[in-house]
């Protein structure tokens, strides 16, 4: 029962960590690498093993947020462009420690549901949120910005079936955790028969 009482306090404590309540300390890339490893023993159906990682370190991560800002300045119509999501874009790297771009990319003639591929992908993702939650890592999901946008998917020149799943900020955080709660209860989730 120990490994399931570590495992379960590991997924009630993980929290999403927004980049500026980063502190810029740095990842070693080998712990990126193990949280990485975990992604890939995700449950895929048909061994697909749809998940696709582009990991940006040190100097990359503020040219990747320069270039999701450009994205953004480039696709967005001036009456709906501000240049407070375009400072933001290009600063939302100042804290962190890596960014990761998670996308699914569908394997050609595949039978199963897109669905399905995309599902695994995302059970990837939770892997490496909980590893890091584990490793006492901070971590946003985001699917913010242009992450999916048609721009995006072109920048990282994906096809037509692929899907980008969202952007990983990656670093670490002096704030206290905060208490964990859920909107609606268990029991209204549930149906049992």
């Amino acid at each position: 029962m120990k490994t399931f009482d570590t495992i379960a306090e590991v997924i009630r404590n993980r929290r999403s960590i927004k980049p500026a309540a980063m502190n810029g300390k740095k990842i070693e890339d080998s712990v990126i690498t193990s949280l990485l490893e975990l992604a890939d023993w995700a449950p895929t159906h048909g061994r697909t093993e749809p998940w696709r990682f582009v990991v940006y370190s040190g100097g990359s991560v503020a040219r990747f947020c320069a270039e999701h800002a450009e994205l953004y300045k480039q696709n967005t119509p001036e009456d709906k462009f501000t240049t407070a999501k375009f400072e933001g874009l290009v600063h939302t790297g100042d804290k962190l420690s890596h960014i990761i771009a998670v996308y699914m990319k569908r394997v050609e003639g595949a039978k199963i549901p897109i669905l399905e591929d995309i599902a695994a992908t995302a059970a990837a993702v939770q892997n490496i949120l909980l590893g890091a939650q584990a490793q006492g890592i901070s971590v946003l999901w985001s699917t913010g910005g242009m992450t999916l946008q048609p721009a995006m998917k072109n920048y990282f020149g994906l096809q037509q079936d692929d899907q980008m799943m969202g952007l990983l900020y990656l670093g670490y955080t002096d704030e206290a955790p905060v208490e964990g709660r859920r909107a609606v209860p268990l029991d209204q989730k549930v149906t049992w028969k």
